[in-house]
C-alpha cells in the first residue's frame, strides 16, 4: 500500500489504522462479496478510506464477477465471493 497522507479521520478526528476488510456489492439482485480489501479505517467511528489505485482494482474485480454471474446465469440473489 502506498503512502496515504491520512493520520486522523476527517469525519470525527479519531486515529486511523490500516486494515483488511470485506465489502458487498449489489447489482440487479446479485450480491458480490470481495474479501481482503486494503483500507484505512477510523478506530473511533469506523469511517473507511481507500487509496484510489486500490479502489479501482477491487471495483474492476466486482465488475468482472457480475459479468461472470450473468454469463453463467447465476443471478438474482446468488452470492459470488472472492478473496483478494
Amino acid at each position: 500500500m502506498s503512502q496515504f497522507p491520512l493520520n486522523n479521520c476527517s469525519n470525527c478526528g479519531g486515529e486511523v489504522s490500516r486494515k483488511m476488510i470485506s465489502r458487498d456489492f449489489n447489482r440487479e439482485g446479485t450480491t458480490v462479496t470481495i474479501d481482503g480489501i486494503r483500507a484505512i479505517v477510523c478506530n473511533e467511528c469506523g469511517e473507511v478510506y481507500f487509496e484510489p489505485e486500490a479502489a479501482q482494482s477491487w471495483l474492476d474485480a466486482a465488475n468482472a464477477l457480475f459479468q461472470l454471474s450473468r454469463r453463467n446465469r447465476q443471478h438474482k440473489g446468488t452470492l459470488v465471493g472472492v478473496t483478494g
